[in-house]
Order: C-alpha cells, then sequence, then structure tokens
C-alpha cells in the first residue's frame, strides 16, 4: 500500500460496481450454459457497459443505467451469437442481485466503528443500487446510496462528485473515495477527493494526471490507511 498524507477524512465513499459488487458474478452463474467462453463474454458485456455510458455523457443523450446495462448486454449476446430468449433475463435478473465481495463487510464494518460516514457514489440507477445493497445485506451498513441520476451525468463528469461532496456536506478533501476502476479514481482525485484505488486485478497505473492518494490490493487495507487519514 503507497500513501500520501495530507489531512484527516470524515467520510468515505465506495463506487458500486467491480469495488463493491462483483461484475462477473451474474454470467458466472449461467456459466454452464454459455460454456468456456463465459469470461470473455462477461468482459464484452462490462466493456460495452461503460463505453455506452460514457459516449452517452459526451453526447447528452442521457439514459439510466439499467437501460445502459440492458444495451450492452443485448450488444454481448448478439456477438457470441447467444440466444436472447435463453440468456436474457436470466443474466438480467442475476444482475440485479449481484453478491458483494467478501472484504466489503468486514472492512466497512471497521471503518464505521472508526466513527467514519459510509455510503456509495454510484453510475447506477436508484433502484439497481437498492436492489444490489439489499441483496449483499449492506442496507444497514451504507449511508447514503447516492446515484447519478441525481445530476444526470455519469462519472467521469466532475458534476458527480461535486453532488457527492454537496449531499455530505463536506469539503472535498475530507471525502476518502474508494473506487477499483483506475479512471473513476483518477477522475475523483481530479475533482479534489482523497483516493485510493482498490486495484484488485494488480493492473498497471492508468496514465491519467492526479493519481490517487493510495494503491490497495483489497478493502482490507482501507480501515488502515483511512486510520492514517484521520490524525
Amino acid at each position: 500500500m503507497s500513501i500520501t498524507t495530507e489531512r484527516s477524512i470524515e467520510a468515505c465513499l465506495f463506487d458500486a460496481y467491480g469495488t463493491l459488487f462483483d461484475v462477473h458474478a451474474a454470467t458466472a452463474t449461467v456459466a454452464q450454459r454459455i460454456g468456456t467462453r463465459w469470461q470473455a463474454f462477461s468482459a464484452h458485456w462490462r466493456e460495452r457497459q461503460l463505453q455506452y455510458s460514457w459516449i452517452r455523457g459526451l453526447t447528452g443523450r442521457h439514459a439510466d443505467f439499467w437501460q445502459v446495462t440492458c444495451d450492452a448486454l443485448d450488444h454481448a449476446l448478439e456477438a457470441y451469437d447467444l440466444d436472447p430468449a435463453l440468456h436474457r433475463e436470466p443474466l438480467l435478473m442475476a444482475y440485479r442481485r449481484l453478491g458483494a465481495y467478501p472484504d466489503v463487510l468486514p472492512a466497512i464494518d471497521r471503518l464505521r466503528a472508526m466513527g467514519l460516514r459510509c455510503g456509495i457514489l454510484s453510475n447506477g440507477s436508484p433502484d439497481m443500487l437498492a436492489d444490489a445493497v439489499g441483496a449483499a445485506g449492506l442496507a444497514d451498513h451504507l449511508d447514503p446510496v447516492l446515484s447519478v441520476e441525481s445530476v444526470g451525468r455519469y462519472k467521469p463528469a466532475p458534476e458527480v462528485y461535486a453532488m457527492a461532496a454537496e449531499r455530505l456536506d463536506l469539503a472535498p478533501a475530507h471525502v476518502l473515495f474508494v473506487s477499483s476502476n483506475g479512471w473513476d479514481a483518477f477522475s475523483a482525485k481530479a475533482y479534489g477527493f482523497r483516493v485510493a484505488w482498490c486495484n484488485r486485478a494488480g493492473l498497471p497505473a492508468e496514465r491519467l494526471p492526479d493519481p490517487p492518494d493510495a494503491i490497495v490490493a483489497s478493502l482490507d487495507e482501507l480501515p488502515a490507511l483511512a486510520e492514517s487519514l484521520t490524525g
């Protein structure tokens, strides 16, 4: 874990998809039906989901994240020549109930015990997030759960991060933002948040300005990081 310390934090906000919730868990539930290509299929679905959110943001053609997720799935099904009648609904139902990574609840509980407010800042639509948080048993552990729908823009738009700071009533430097998505981590740092990039996959650093304050391999490292920032 590498860190740069500056000022104390009072709240910790998490990205949802890929950070708290395993985005590939939905496809794993039907892996036997899809066969050996299921991981490549899942990666294609995820890549299109992100790409469509960015393109909609740049072109001003916003649709909520559920629509984007459905559109991305339809593209992936066609690209892999999979029958929508057989696969579409089971995959979408599974996506509404993605499992949380095993390091999520212990880390959140330890952060809350330190007096930090813990919440979500996500591209997900409010109903998607409610389903995922409820299915993972996190409803009593996260507040607030913030969706980009309140500003009608997707991350990495600065307005999204600004909305979160306003809702928390905190200066950006007093918020620790945690994301497993490198582009999200670097963008949140550019806005002014303190940032931990949860680099679960051991990926190389993004070639972008404003690197995160810390790089952690799992959320297990967050409490020690937060303690170093809250003196």
